[in-house]
C-alpha cells in the first residue's frame, strides 16, 4: 500500500506561474499538513477555491455537502482510507472527478483506486504543477462528457431499451434512469456509438484512462463488470455490452 505521509511535493508555490485558466472548486482530502498546506496554497494562490479535510470521513461529508469540481484524494488517511472513500462517493456523488496521491510505484495502490473509480492518480513524490495540469486533464475530459457543445455528439443515442443523451449526460434503460460514473459513461457512449466494433482492452486503457501499461487490463474488466450491473436485466448473461474473449468488448449488433 501507499508509503509515509512523508512524501512532499517537488516544489514551492514560488514557482507557480500566475492564474489557471478557470476557477475550481476544489477538495484536498490529505493528512499530511505540509502536503495539505503546499497544495492549498498553490491552488489558492492560482485562483482556485481551496477547501480540505484531513481524515476520510470528513473528506467524504465535505465532498456530498459542497460538491466540489475535482477532488485530490490520498490513499493512506485516517477514519476511512482513500479507497473506501473513493467507493463511497462514487456511490453518493459518481460524477466528481478524482485524483489519487499514491506510492511511488506501488502498482498495486494505482490499479486499485482506478478500480474504485479513481479518474487519475499521481505518485509521491509529486511537482505541483504535475498535480494541476492532471486536474486540468481530469476536468478536461469530464467536459467532454458532459458538455459536447456544437458536435454530432450531442445527438441522443437509441439502441433497442437504451438510451444516451450526451447532452444531459442522461442514460435511460426503459423507463429506468441509470447513474454511471464518468468513466463508466464514457465506455458505454463509446461501446454505444460502434455498435458491433470489436474495442481491445489497449484501446480502451488508452482512449479512456490514457494509461498503456498492460497490468491495469484488470481496470477494465470491473468497469464493464459495474456497468452491465447498472444496464443490463442479467449481468451475468449481457445482452449490451459482450465479451470477445482474448480481445475485449463490443456492443452487440442485435441493439441496433
Amino acid at each position: 500500500m501507499s508509503t509515509a505521509n512523508t512524501a512532499r511535493p517537488k516544489e514551492s508555490v514560488e514557482d507557480r506561474p500566475e492564474a489557471a485558466d478557470r476557477k475550481l472548486n476544489l477538495l484536498v482530502i490529505e493528512d499530511d499538513e505540509q502536503i495539505l498546506e503546499a497544495i492549498s496554497e498553490y491552488f489558492s494562490r492560482a485562483g482556485y477555491s481551496v477547501q480540505t479535510a484531513e481524515d476520510g470521513l470528513a473528506g467524504v461529508q465535505a465532498a456530498l455537502s459542497e460538491r466540489p469540481d475535482a477532488i485530490v484524494l490520498d490513499l493512506m488517511l485516517p477514519k476511512m482510507d482513500g479507497l473506501a472513500v473513493c467507493r463511497e462517493l462514487r456511490e453518493k456523488a459518481s460524477y466528481i472527478p478524482i485524483l489519487m496521491l499514491t506510492a511511488k510505484d506501488d502498482v498495486v495502490d494505482k490499479v486499485l483506486g482506478l478500480e474504485m473509480g479513481a479518474d487519475d492518480y499521481i505518485t509521491k513524490p509529486f511537482s505541483l504543477r504535475e498535480l494541476e495540469a492532471r486536474i486540468k486533464s481530469v476536468m478536461r475530459r469530464v467536459r467532454a462528457v458532459t458538455h459536447s457543445e456544437g458536435t454530432n455528439e450531442e445527438t441522443p443515442i437509441t439502441r433497442g431499451r437504451l438510451r444516451i443523451d450526451p447532452a444531459k449526460r442522461e442514460v435511460t434503460v426503459g423507463e429506468r434512469q441509470i447513474e454511471l460514473t464518468p468513466k463508466e459513461f464514457e465506455l458505454l457512449r463509446l461501446f454505444a456509438s460502434n455498435p458491433g466494433r470489436v474495442f481491445p482492452r489497449k484501446y480502451l486503457l488508452e482512449k479512456i484512462w490514457d494509461y498503456s501499461y498492460e497490468g491495469y487490463d484488470r481496470t477494465i474488466d470491473s468497469h464493464i463488470n459495474r456497468l452491465r450491473a447498472k444496464i443490463e436485466d442479467n449481468p451475468e448473461n449481457p445482452q449490451m455490452v459482450l465479451t470477445v474473449w482474448g480481445i475485449g468488448y463490443k456492443f452487440s449488433d442485435e441493439q441496433r
